[in-house]
């Protein structure tokens, strides 16, 4: 009998301890957030929203990802139009993730655009690879 109620008790001890590390875990993290573009010029309101978000959040803001896909890589070449853009997004810490995909279908360099500008081989795939990360996303 007495074994019996020590077993338990552990048990109980146990399940509370898991259950508490478990809140803590939830507590601690971060919002992460990733954003598929199609268009340069939407790169302005993403921003504005990452600068909302980090301030709503405060320190649960995470890692905010912005994916630019399709022909508008074609603009990118455009040095002096993007360093503006990535400016604003370092101030922001926005990173700005190019599609290497698209960059290959529609025949623009990598040497023609910033080097501050990250490439991926697949921006649709680096995109659902973060969404299993557990990050918000939407497609603009």
């Amino acid at each position: 009998m007495k074994n019996l109620f020590l077993s338990t008790m552990v048990l109980v001890l146990a399940f509370f301890n898991s259950s508490a590390e478990a809140q803590n875990r939830m507590h601690h993290k971060k919002n992460n957030y990733v954003v598929l573009t199609k268009t340069i010029p939407q790169l302005q309101p993403i921003i504005l929203t990452a600068e909302a978000l980090a301030q709503e959040d405060g320190r649960k803001f995470g890692d905010f990802q912005v994916i630019i896909c399709g022909k508008t890589v074609t603009d990118l070449t455009d040095k002096e139009m993007m360093q503006k853009f990535i400016d604003k997004a370092e101030k922001a810490n926005v990173k700005i993730v190019i599609c290497g995909l698209s960059l290959k279908q529609f025949g623009v360099n990598q040497k023609d655009i910033s080097q501050e500008l990250e490439v991926v081989d697949n921006g649709i795939l680096h995109n659902f690879q973060l969404q299993k990360k557990g990050y918000l996303s939407i497609e603009l």
